[in-house]
């Protein structure tokens, strides 16, 4: 990918990332805004608005952090087991062990707490569906044997980004905990999904500068050879 491209698609996941979680903190922390607004406090209002647009960019550059990583991991998973095919059953495997994980373990649903079960088995069920829709548009847009790679992205790599927050055990954590999950989802999902446009634009790139500086030379050949018929 060419640094301009690069740019591109590093600033776009950055807005993205912004934009989600100040839009969802409005909606998850109405009552913590409400109060600055029903007070007048508009600076307040603004300043806390912005400091969640700041979590969303940090969050994106964790999600694109977590993505370069993954894309140096599926390469090394490919050559260690030296079949493609053998190395998506080692991810389908992967994947299913870390669903038990958040089930049993992160999430620790307990059936005393109603209300804490259904927003993580709904926190869960927006986890599956989201990998399970960008893996399907990212099969079809490209090959079909990439939708168990982008599912095992989708799913294991979000978790681990989303981890941090799901081990925190203090606070107000059910909020941060529902905020954090889909700036994650949205960034991943524009990564795995728009990455090949942009490979595509930085070799469509790259055949223009070359173009331009085959000309360039045959130029400077046909000007030299002039002037030296002349």
């Amino acid at each position: 990918m060419t640094i301009r491209n690069w740019v591109k698609f590093f600033f776009t996941a950055l807005l993205i990332g912004g934009i989600v979680t100040g839009i969802l903190g409005l909606i998850v922390r109405w009552e913590f805004f409400s109060q600055y607004l029903s007070a007048g406090e508009y600076m307040e209002f603004l300043s806390a608005f912005l400091w969640m647009i700041f979590l969303g960019f940090t969050m994106s550059v964790v999600a694109q952090m977590g993505f370069f990583a993954y894309l140096t991991v599926h390469q090394f998973g490919v050559n260690l087991f030296k079949s493609l095919t053998l190395w998506n059953w080692v991810q389908l495997l992967i994947i299913a062990v870390v669903i038990f994980d958040l089930v049993f373990f992160r999430f620790k649903l307990t059936a005393g707490e109603t209300g804490r079960t259904i927003l993580y088995l709904t926190l869960l069920f927006s986890l599956l569906a989201v990998s399970i829709v960008t893996a399907y548009f990212k099969a079809k847009w490209t090959k079909k044997h990439t939708l168990i790679s982008a599912l095992f992205f989708m799913i294991v790599i979000t978790t681990l980004e989303w981890l941090p927050a799901l081990m925190v055990r203090s606070g107000n954590i059910d909020t941060w905990v529902t905020i954090l999950l889909f700036p994650l989802l949205a960034v991943n999902a524009y990564q795995i999904l728009m990455l090949p446009k942009y490979n595509r634009q930085s070799d469509e790139d790259k055949a223009k500068l070359d173009a331009r500086r085959q000309a360039r030379k045959s130029n400077t050949a046909k000007t030299a050879k002039t002037a030296k018929a002349k």
